[in-house]
């Protein structure tokens, strides 16, 4: 019975989104809420199945693991940002030494450049 719910709520959803470009020159407002309800009743039908029910309860894991994150402050945030735009910079200053160093080693055992 689950396939035949879940086939229901995808049939529901397809038939609202060709309805909504179907019926174009309706107002955009009623289409979009029309859509809203559709949506939500394909989303109704396709809970009452065991992956439905499965997902819904992934969902409500994850906000509470997302409840559970210690986010930092303005001030962490601005100095992580300042730590890590400084190692690029010094990264980058490293790199193009490091690079000038090859490009005249290479001058100089090739005879090029001079």
């Amino acid at each position: 019975m689950d396939t035949v719910k879940l086939a229901f709520a995808l049939i529901l959803l397809c038939g609202g989104v060709v309805a909504f470009y179907w019926y174009a020159d309706y107002s955009l407002l009623l289409r979009v809420l029309s859509l809203l309800v559709i949506t939500g009743l394909s989303i109704a039908v396709a809970s009452q199945t065991v992956r439905g029910r499965a997902i819904w309860v992934f969902i409500s894991a994850t906000r509470t693991e997302v409840r559970k994150v210690v986010w930092p402050t303005r001030a962490e945030t601005t100095q992580t940002t300042l730590v890590i735009l400084l190692v690029v910079v010094v990264m980058g200053l490293l790199l193009w030494t490091l690079d000038a160093i090859l490009l005249w080693a290479i001058q100089l055992l090739t005879g090029q450049g001079g």
